[in-house]
């Protein structure tokens, strides 16, 4: 098996207020890259967000915030941050919080209050979004087999945590030493984009080269492409962002044209579906739909492409594009898979 590829080195941003951004990279999953943000100048030193705890995903932010004092001359040490901020609850953001904060004890954890939840009370939120998943995933028409192991695997995959404490609830447009936080709900029920000056840390929200996956409110309120693009535009509306700094991939230097290529792409994946649907001979379900515009993935990522594709199933249906074809079924049995055709 060929070696993973080397990590980002450790990069300094500088925003117009003054604040030095140092972004931190470890890989939350095997080949799957994510950045912790280190912010001096706002406040107490402060990270935002924490990788997976998976692997050396922990080590590796730890090595990183080392070279930001030993190559970078900074002086702070893992005493001296004493906030953590977490832009959203996905595992690949939170799960090394519970390894970090025993290394630093001091810092207070803040999180948007949809999403405290899932820090606070751990156990609870994963037992919540397990019975939501699967309930989609038969109505989707997921067989029983196959429905399991990802339940399987979604389970294993929130190991490595336990409730936390959450010192500050994140709010909308809330100011807070510097930084600006917005709500964009839609990846995540609780996602924050972070103005710092004319820098935004834009978390998951909006990425350069991948629209962020969508799962459907089905599953999890404040969920759904609905509520995504809304929050898309709500993002473009932000006036003088220089830079954006993602939770994945590399910086973007137009935010605004970029909010506008994702909802193009989103569009286009709309009309796709729609077409697919309309051609159909039948009915279909969520999983058939899945199964041809996702013809080649594997593994967990068929998961993520059901999710995908009910995101904006489930759009189409809210926007009265699509019905139930199976609607004396829907009514009379316990959890059918659900067969839609145009509307």
């Amino acid at each position: 098996m060929p070696a993973p590829p080397p990590l980002p080195d450790v990069r300094r941003f500088d925003s117009s207020t003054g604040v030095r951004i140092y972004r931190i990279s470890s890989e939350a999953f095997p080949g799957f890259v994510v950045h912790v943000y280190l912010l001096l100048g706002a406040g107490v030193p402060t990270l935002v967000d924490a990788g997976s705890g998976f692997g050396d995903s922990t080590a590796q932010i730890l090595h990183g915030l080392e070279q930001v004092r030993t190559e970078h001359g900074e002086s702070v040490t893992l005493a001296d941050i004493r906030r953590i901020i977490i832009t959203h609850g996905h595992i690949d953001h939170f799960g090394g919080l519970a390894q970090l904060h025993q290394r630093m004890p001091r810092a207070e954890i803040a999180i948007h209050q949809l999403d405290a939840r899932i820090l606070t009370a751990f156990e609870e939120r994963v037992a919540v979004a397990k019975k939501g998943l699967r309930q989609f995933l038969e109505q989707a028409g997921v067989g029983e087999s196959m429905l399991q192991g990802f339940l399987d695997v979604y389970g294993y995959s929130k190991q490595n945590m336990r409730s936390l404490p959450v010192a500050h609830t994140l709010s909308d447009h809330q100011e807070w030493d510097g930084m600006r936080f917005i709500h964009t709900p839609g990846h995540c029920p609780g996602q924050v984009c972070i103005a710092i000056g004319d820098v935004m840390l834009s978390a998951d929200h909006v990425l350069p080269e991948i629209s962020p996956h969508q799962a459907p409110e089905s599953i999890m309120p404040y969920t759904g492409l609905g509520h995504y693009l809304d929050s898309l535009y709500k993002v473009s509306q932000v006036e003088g962002i220089r830079l954006t700094l993602g939770g994945h991939q590399g910086p973007i230097n137009d935010l605004y044209r970029r909010a506008s290529d994702i909802r193009a792409s989103h569009e286009r994946k709309l009309e796709k579906i729609l077409g697919m649907i309309r051609q159909a001979p039948e009915p279909m379900t969520v999983n058939e739909v899945s199964q041809q515009l996702y013809v080649h993935v594997k593994g967990f990522h068929v998961l993520l492409a059901i999710e995908e594709v009910a995101a904006h199933v489930e759009y189409l249906y809210q926007h009265n594009r699509l019905a139930i074809a199976n609607l004396g079924e829907y009514q009379t049995e316990v959890n059918p898979p659900i067969r839609y055709i145009e509307s």
